[in-house]
This record gives C-alpha cells, structure tokens and sequence, in this order.
C-alpha cells in the first residue's frame, strides 16, 4: 500500500454542468492540446487551481469547479510537479480511475479578464513551441 498523497479535499474545474454523484471519466480531449486523448482525469486540493481549469477550459458553458472525490489510487500529475514546479506545491494529482461529483462550489476566484488573457496566451506560447503533455 503506497502512502496518501493529499487527504483533500479536492476539486476538477470544468465548463460541463454535472450533478451530485456524475463521475468524470479519462477519454476526454486535452483542454490544452486537443489533438490529444487524455488517458487520466485531473484534479487539485486548491479550490482556485480548479477554478483556474475551469476558466481555461473548452467549451462554451460557464466555468464551474465540483467537489470531488476519487473513486480509485491518484499520483501527482506529471506535467507540473518536479516539471514545471519543484515538488507539487499546486497539489494537482490524476487518476485513471473516475472522480465522484460531491457538490458544486461558488466560492473559487473568477480571473480577470487581462489575466485569462494572459494565460491563455502562455499556453498558446507553450503548444507553437512543441510542450509536451505527458498522457
């Protein structure tokens, strides 16, 4: 038995309207790289890191962060601990294993539109560059 990672809670950021007791899957597309099936869903411990998934998300519905709980074994989500950040201080981990909607949260920190902006430019910088998601 491996040792606990993070004991939660924990929240998936998204623009899909979901209920209490929805699973989210692995098979979606990468909301970063679409050419890409994504083998994992992804979670974090910070409420505002879901929030920030969320805003980033594709689709067109509203930005919305669930309570979730894994319903299988998580590790750290490799395309940002010890690769973009030292350890895993963004408390982002994925599953193969589905994640069981709790409840949606309101309380997370919408961005300001500048700061999407920005965001969404970073990671458009990263894609022209070949980034690399690790699936």
């Amino acid at each position: 038995m491996s040792a606990v990672l993070d004991d939660g809670p924990f929240f998936h950021g998204t623009k899909a309207q979901l209920s209490v007791g929805d699973l989210l899957t692995a098979g979606f597309r990468s909301n970063y790289r679409p050419e890409i099936v994504m083998n994992h869903i992804y979670f974090t411990a910070l409420k505002d890191g879901a929030g920030l998934a969320a805003e980033l998300a594709a689709g067109e519905g509203l930005p919305r962060v669930y309570l979730v709980e894994p319903t299988g074994e998580f590790e750290n989500d490799p395309n940002v601990t010890d690769k973009k950040f030292p350890g895993n201080p963004t408390r982002s981990y994925r599953s193969a294993a589905p994640l069981r909607v709790l409840a949606e949260v309101d309380d997370w920190t919408r961005l300001a539109p500048e700061v999407l902006r920005d965001w969404r430019d970073r990671i458009a910088a990263v894609n022209a560059n070949g980034g690399e998601i690790i699936n």
